[in-house]
């Protein structure tokens, strides 16, 4: 993330997915927070939907 819109874009499609909720991405610290439903959406689906947009995926420790 380079910037707050490519911030938003990602919490836009994350949104979209359904399941997720507190979405928050900041593109000062580089990380995506939020809680999600796996029962709604896995978290396979949520990484592809992020990686679909060109950014990389990587759990916190």
């Amino acid at each position: 993330m380079d910037c707050s819109g490519c911030a938003l874009k990602i919490e836009d499609a994350v949104e979209q997915l359904g399941g997720a909720q507190d979405i928050q991405a900041n593109y000062k610290t580089q990380t995506l927070e939020l809680r999600l439903d796996e029962a709604t959406t896995p978290r396979t689906a949520l990484e592809e939907k992020i990686r679909g947009l060109g950014y990389g995926v990587a759990p916190l420790a």
